[in-house]
């Protein structure tokens, strides 16, 4: 005889899907952070029977989001598709994180009084996951996200996850939307770790609760130009950062400060707004979202870290592949004169990868660089580094981290 809802009474709570994920298929299970393989063990809950419905909803939830992803991957742009789970740990006053949960992605709750949003106490990390071509999963030098957050963490006051938290979070996160993680060579699965004072606060202190965060979307060219260059124009208003701020950290407020600026720049058909460095005018810092680079008779010079840049992962590589390759690299003092003679120009970071640069517009003048702006030499690093990304070529360098699934 079967027998409605109704005539089963009122039934327990269904277990938690976030609670059930963590505890029986998404447990930590990091021995190395580099050159390992993460494994995500098959999904298995037995619950008793009474609660058999709300298993079953729990299973089909499951059974839908294994399911393939119905995107054009050919014209992925850099927007925000929701994807299926995001991450979420807990912080309080002993400074130390919770084991988090894999959540269904979705809204957060947060007091009107919290911290990030009355004082700006939050920093948020990017990275991306890539998928080989025998379907595998890799992430890129995750560690030196974690590393950067612990750093900025300091600056703000604020506590942080480990770097061993940190990056099996970002496992966990990608593991459990490794559907939306784009095929190869058709862009990458971006990651967004979120750390933010989420405690109520009223005067102006460290909150007294802090919430990590990890969502993710699959991406693809940060730049509607892709690999093709970009115009950029030299700001001489505005600035990014000052000398002992939070110009070197990635807290929230760095970005929301270049909007203005950035949109005058796209009304007036530029890709984006170069920056100058706040006391002389004269030195490069950085773009909005991007390191830059500059060649001259095949010696790459970028503007050296000193507390008003942020020291990009991406960026890091490229001066080590560079490297690695017999160029010469000086980090150093960049003035806005060495810009306009240069041979090439690009920028990079994790949106962007690399990007060339076709033209730099600096007090009315126009400067347009040769090829087209595709340098032989951004064309050679951004090949290089792209290929070890997506695990096109072997390794040398120790920086991907493989997930099995």
């Amino acid at each position: 005889m079967e027998l409605g809802l109704a005539s089963l009474g009122a039934l327990p709570p269904a277990p938690p899907l976030a609670g059930w994920l963590t505890r029986h298929s998404l447990s930590p299970c990091l021995n190395k952070i580099q050159n390992h393989i993460y494994s995500m063990p098959s999904l298995s809950y037995k619950v008793p029977s009474v609660t058999e419905c709300h298993a079953s909803l729990s299973t089909n939830y499951i059974r839908e989001t294994s399911q393939a992803v119905d995107l054009d991957w050919e014209n992925l742009g850099f927007g925000l598709v929701e994807t299926d789970f995001m991450y979420v740990a807990k912080c309080g006053p002993d400074g130390n994180f919770s084991k988090g949960e894999v959540l269904p992605f979705g809204p957060i709750a947060v007091s009107p009084s919290a911290g990030v949003l009355n004082y700006g106490q939050g920093l948020f990390e990017g990275l991306k996951a890539y998928r080989k071509t025998d379907g595998s999963i890799l992430l890129f030098r995750p560690e030196e996200n974690a590393t950067r957050m612990i750093t900025g963490a300091d600056r703000m006051c604020m506590p942080a996850p480990t770097v061993e938290q940190f990056v099996d979070a970002v496992k966990q996160t990608v593991l459990a939307n490794k559907r939306w993680v784009p095929p190869t060579s058709k862009g990458s699965l971006y990651i967004r770790p979120l750390l933010m004072g989420s405690g109520a606060v009223l005067g102006l202190a460290p909150a007294p609760e802090y919430t990590f965060i990890i969502f993710v979307s699959p991406v693809g060219n940060y730049f509607k130009e892709g690999l093709s260059p970009i115009n950029l124009i030299v700001e001489d208003k505005f600035h990014r950062a000052s000398p002992g701020g939070t110009g070197g950290v990635k807290t929230i407020g760095n970005y929301a400060l270049v909007l203005k600026a950035q949109k005058i720049a796209k009304g007036k058909g530029y890709s984006d707004v170069l920056y100058l460095d706040a006391v002389h005018d004269k030195y490069l810092e950085e773009v909005s979202s991007c390191n830059i680079f500059v060649v001259k008779d095949n010696v790459i010079s970028t503007p050296a870290i000193k507390g008003t840049i942020l020291p990009g992962i991406t960026r890091k590589s490229i001066i080590e592949v560079a490297q690695s390759k017999g160029f010469k690299v000086e980090e150093r003092l960049v003035s806005v004169d060495e810009l306009l003679n240069a041979d090439e120009v690009f920028c990079t970071g994790t949106a962007v990868v690399v990007s060339p640069v076709g033209s730099i517009t600096y007090l009315g003048k126009r400067v347009e660089y040769g090829n087209q702006g595709v340098g032989v030499i951004s064309q050679q690093l951004y090949k290089s580094l792209t290929s070890l990304q997506m695990g096109l070529v072997e390794d040398c360098m120790g920086w991907t981290v493989q997930l099995n699934q």
